[in-house]
């Protein structure tokens, strides 16, 4: 009996020893991605439903990766059970630095490892610490690993590759590699090989790829990265929710919230000074929206309506005194779509013990004919799309509270 399943077994051991293969063009692949912003909830039915439908429905096998979690055993216990619940037949695979007994680097050239990847229908990382996953997977000169070479195999034939937090991202050719206060990041730019470094570019070179996005403000060190990596387009997804990249490469949000989508096509910088854009594109696109990169069209759900514009819900001056707050520039942005107000603005700058507490940034938000706002007529969602941003510093006097 092991005779015979070893000999079943030998055409996917053969295949995982073969050479990696150069990258797959594009438009060649036949997969799809489910990227989640992280915080992931076990009763997020419809990401979870939508991983495994990909991966081919009931009974799809899907490989679960624990690379970059500190703790592998109870991350990949997990999501093989929440996967399993929506129908997967899910299983771990053994490659993570912390995972005690096993050497992660060897694991991912391990050629029965490779196999059993390759012939699953689809592959989920779990969160963590996503350098993790890329000094695991990718060898120090740059080239695949097997495991890494069968993931873009199950990809290019039509499997899908999700993932979570730090799963989300690798998904993009380049991640950040360590989290610093947005306003330092501001202040100080972006340093490649420290702040960012390569991800495993799943989603193509041209979108940069970015989580906890919403309700942590991130959306400026996104745009910092964009700068100087010369992205045009960035795509920041809120947790417990999803953006999910089909073979022709449209996008569509689902799950909880939603994403900001950054546009620099026509955004402009002086070099000459601190941190500063002007004339980029800021939208917000709820769940059910839909994006295409290759000709710019934003579809919002069907279940949304144009914003009428001419009954504005809010008047008056519109103001975030922080503008990296929980939300705050989502909310900003809802509110200016329904407003009498043409702009809005917000403020980022650093409190009492802070380094350069009086270096700050001001945000100006503008409609131009282009945006548009759409709200649901299900619920209290909203859309907000192509509102033209402009950031420049600012000197914040301090202390910003004294004596009258």
């Amino acid at each position: 009996m092991y005779q015979r399943s070893w000999i079943a077994a030998l055409p996917l051991v053969l295949a995982a020893l073969v050479p990696a293969r150069a990258a797959v063009a594009a438009d060649a692949i036949k997969g799809s991605l489910v990227i989640a912003g992280g915080a992931l909830r076990e009763d997020n039915a419809q990401v979870w439903t939508r991983i495994v439908a990909l991966a081919g429905g009931p009974g799809a096998r899907i490989a679960v990766f624990p690379t970059a979690a500190g703790n592998p055993d109870s991350s990949s216990r997990h999501a093989v059970t929440y996967l399993n619940r929506y129908g997967a037949r899910a299983f771990v695979v053994p490659i993570a630095p912390r995972l005690a007994g096993t050497d992660a680097k060897r694991a991912a050239d391990d050629p029965q490892l490779a196999a059993s990847v390759r012939g699953a229908g689809g592959a989920f990382f779990v969160g963590g610490d996503q350098d993790r996953i890329t000094a695991s997977l990718v060898h120090p000169d740059g080239s695949r690993s097997a495991v890494l070479q069968a993931l873009w195999d199950l990809y290019g034939r039509g499997g899908v590759i999700a993932g979570t937090s730090a799963g989300a991202a690798v998904m993009s050719g380049t991640m950040f590699e360590r989290t610093r206060p947005m306003l330092r990041t501001l202040q100080d730019g972006i340093v490649d090989g420290a702040d960012i470094g390569p991800g495993l570019g799943f989603i193509g070179k041209d979108i940069f790829v970015d989580q906890h996005f919403i309700i942590r403000g991130r959306f400026a060190r996104m745009l910092a990265a964009m700068l100087a990596k010369g992205y045009k387009t960035g795509i920041g997804i809120d947790e417990n929710t999803a953006l999910e990249v089909a073979p022709d490469r449209k996008l569509s949000v689902i799950g909880y919230k939603g994403v900001l989508l950054l546009e620099l096509d026509g955004a402009t910088r002086d070099p000459a000074r601190p941190f500063n854009v002007a004339n980029a594109r800021i939208s917000y696109l709820d769940s059910g929206d839909r994006f295409d990169p290759a000709t710019g069209t934003i579809t919002p759900g069907a279940d949304k309506e144009p914003v009428d514009t001419a009954d504005p819900s809010y008047s008056g001056p519109l103001f975030a005194p922080d503008i990296f707050g929980n939300t705050a520039v989502v909310d900003l942005l809802d509110k200016l779509a329904d407003s009498d107000q043409p702009r809005a603005t917000g403020l980022a700058w650093g409190g009492p013990g802070q380094p350069h507490p009086e270096r700050g940034f001001e945000f100006t938000f503008t409609r131009v004919p282009e945006s548009r706002g759409f709200e649901s007529n299900k619920s209290e969602a909203y859309s907000v799309y192509r509102i033209r941003m402009d950031v420049k510093p600012v000197r914040i006097n301090q202390p910003v509270y004294g004596d009258e």
